[in-house]
């Protein structure tokens, strides 16, 4: 990887964390699903450094808890579903894609604690977040919808290094 790749992909995750830590206060709502979809359609296999980076930075921050293995997986997960519908451009294929995920983000969640407490203790804290869930999907569907379409074209221009317009 070149240092200009290293450089980009410590930057592209310094803003996941940032505009995570910046709609904390919100519940299930974030940027982070869409900035990985845009980042995987721009950038590719160079989003995985950016996806590790981010998952670096937030154990750095909060700590190397349970929670964060999750966070080494989960974000993968999005990244290869990605990879798969790359060559589809309609970002109501990415919003159904970004919903789906985020239903299901509690699921996939569960599975460090299951491992960790048990079966009955991956099924009590997904069922636990169903509520959260739900409003994980829609959020996801909604942000994506709203913003895939400015936010692709100003990755896009950065990513060029096209920065006058």
């Amino acid at each position: 990887m070149k240092t200009k790749d290293i450089v980009t992909c410590s930057f592209l995750a310094a803003i996941l964390l940032v505009v995570q830590i910046m709609l904390g206060f919100l519940p299930n709502v974030e940027l982070v699903s869409l900035l990985i979809i845009i980042y995987t359609l721009t950038l590719g296999r160079k989003t995985l450094a950016v996806i590790y980076l981010f998952a670096l930075f937030e154990g750095l921050l909060y700590g190397f808890g349970i929670w964060w293995v999750m966070y080494l997986y989960v974000w993968t997960i999005l990244y290869m579903v990605v990879r798969i519908l790359r060559k589809n451009n309609h970002k109501l294929i990415w919003a159904v894609t970004s919903g789906i995920f985020g239903l299901s983000f509690g699921a996939l969640c569960s599975l460090p604690y299951a491992a960790a407490g048990g079966l009955g203790a991956g099924i009590a804290w997904w069922i636990s977040g169903i509520p959260f869930d739900l409003l994980h999907g829609i959020s996801n569907f909604l942000v994506v919808l709203l913003f895939f379409t400015p936010i692709l074209s100003i990755v896009q221009r950065l990513i060029r290094g096209d920065t006058q317009s």
